[in-house]
């Protein structure tokens, strides 16, 4: 079915903080629109808007016709203990939902309720439509091709990371909506994953609103991007792909900036002209009254006169700014300046794996030999599920080793971002496990360094897993900043960071001069970051490329 989904004069925010309003927006058949912003700016409370779980403070979403399905599908972040794999494939396909609403239709034609055929007829419709009929045999073909070997009857929270990735992967695939709500669909997901989701978004014929900080993905999908300026309060679209509008926004911040400074201008000269002839006709009041005592009574008119003139050309003058079109002074975006701070060099090898070996049921890492030296930076690929996690785990020691050994040089200072940011999931608030993380800073300083990433006084009283994802890898990443660290191992660390934070992570990556390992499915971070080794692991073996 082909659908449309409207939006008009939208307006949503978190207590007395405005996020968005008069937002207007039509996404047709065909359409892939991107949604950017930086973290908090709001892009998920508009997804769910779009889907029809949260209202509006303002506004109106309408969908044409009113009977399409609407898929929203948020980056999972927990996996439910009771559902299994084909469960989870059934509830995120919208016919766990279908098959509820077609089982009570059935029911009530079966009692005879008034107007049940009719409700029998719209449920059976909606049922097919999402793929309830076939669902089994798909899930079973597309699990397959995706290499997740694993039985639809297993539960979801018995799958390693991988596994669940490419479920929810699955999930995507199998999906038959109406209208798609991606939301972060790229975390997680290692390169192959993200061409299959490429290709999938690309071939929809149906109308796609995706948020996603993958600058490649963005790049290779969307076809309109629509930017929440969170600190210009203003809502911008954008025809063409991600790459024109990273040009049409330098060009239309560029031409704010110049309207502005020649409106500041002109208003400056403007004042500066009226001060000065109300200064000339101050002066001349002062020359009449002085002078008012002589017998010149031409010259003493020509004096008043003049005056009078000076004070009209001074009231025109303040008229003519008056009545000039204010142009606002474009606001200035909260910009990360990142730094990583530096431990003192460790000794030439930094990290030592010899003959390796980590066994986690039935996966196996190794055995591996490898060497890391001071300042080396080492990036490290593979595919979910491969042992890129584990390995880091084996060089660092936080692992015990079936066999061989494992050893860090001296002098060997650790900073790290971690797939799941584990430091910050507790329920201790968020100043007092980063005061503790950090080695006893001072509460003053904390909420200083915290208030740089963007995490202010609503963040750091606040219980750190309560924080969003995304707030808790800026937290990891001020931790860096606070400690110094001379091997930085960094996990996925874009997923989750807004696009101005990664470039940021970037800048700050290029000057950093202690020992780097870094992995990341980010094809534009793999190619920013200089990197003089690359590794890949491929079914728990390691290779140099």
């Amino acid at each position: 079915m082909s659908a449309t989904i409207v939006a008009k004069d939208l307006a949503a925010g978190h207590g007395d903080r405005a996020l968005f309003s008069g937002l207007d927006l039509v996404v047709a058949p065909g359409d892939v629109v991107g949604l950017v912003g930086v973290n908090g700016a709001g892009k998920s409370t508009l997804m769910r808007i779009l889907a029809g779980l949260l209202p509006p403070e303002h506004g109106a979403v309408r969908l044409s016709p009113p009977s399409a399905t609407v898929g929203y599908l948020p980056q999972e972040r927990e996996r439910r203990a009771d559902e299994t794999v084909a469960a989870f494939l059934a509830r995120r396909t919208g016919v766990a939902g279908a098959q509820r609403a077609l089982d009570a239709a059935t029911e009530g034609l079966v009692e005879g309720r008034p107007g049940a055929d009719d409700d029998y007829a719209a449920a059976l419709e909606r049922w097919l439509a999402l793929g309830g009929a076939d669902l089994e045999d798909r899930a079973a073909e597309v699990v397959a091709d995706l290499g997740l070997e694993v039985s639809l009857d297993r539960p979801m929270t018995a799958l390693s990371g991988g596994q669940a990735a490419r479920a929810g992967m699955a999930s995507l695939l199998l999906s038959r909506y109406d209208v798609f709500l991606l939301d972060e669909p790229t975390n997680d997901l290692d390169l192959d994953g993200l061409e299959r989701l490429e290709r999938f978004v690309s071939g929809l014929r149906a109308g796609t609103v995706l948020v996603s900080h993958d600058r490649e993905f963005l790049a290779r999908t969307a076809n309109r991007i629509v930017e929440l300026d969170l600190a210009q309060q203003r809502i911008r679209a954008y025809g063409g792909g991600y790459e024109s509008y990273l040009a049409e926004r330098e060009v239309a911040r560029r031409h704010a900036r110049e309207e502005y400074e020649e409106y500041a201008d002109t208003v400056a000269d403007l004042k500066a002209r009226a001060l000065k002839q109300r200064n000339w006709m101050e002066k001349g009041v002062k020359n009449a009254r002085r002078k008012a005592t002589d017998g010149d009574k031409i010259g003493r008119n020509f004096r008043v006169e003049a005056t009078e003139k000076q004070a009209a050309k001074a009231r025109q003058t303040e008229k003519l700014i008056e009545r000039m079109e204010v142009v606002e002074e474009p606001r200035k975006e909260w910009e990360l300046r990142m730094e990583i701070a530096v431990a003192p060099r460790a000794g030439a090898v930094v990290a030592t794996l010899r003959e390796a070996v980590v066994r986690r049921g039935a996966f196996t890492l190794g055995p591996v030999d490898l060497q890391v030296g001071w300042a080396e930076r080492v990036a490290i690929t593979g595919a979910n599920g491969s042992g890129k996690s584990t390995l880091l785990a084996a060089l660092l020691g936080r692992l015990p080793l079936d066999g061989g050994q494992a050893s860090l040089g001296p002098g060997v200072v650790v900073g790290e971002v971690d797939q799941a940011r584990g430091l910050f999931l507790g329920e201790e608030p968020l100043l007092e496990a980063f005061a503790s993380a950090a080695g006893g800073m001072v509460p003053a300083d904390v909420r200083t360094l915290l208030a740089k990433f963007g995490l202010r006084a609503a963040h750091v009283l606040r219980p750190a897993g309560t924080l969003s994802p995304g707030e808790r890898t800026r937290a990891a990443l001020a931790l860096l900043q606070a400690r110094g660290v001379n091997l930085l191992v960094l996990d996925e660390p874009t997923n989750h960071l807004d696009l101005p934070a990664i470039e940021q992570l970037e800048s700050a990556l290029a000057s950093y001069p202690g020992t780097l390992l870094l992995v990341t499915h980010d094809r534009r971070m793999l190619e920013a970051v200089h990197t003089a080794r690359r590794l890949h692991v491929e079914d728990g073996k390691v290779t140099e490329l």
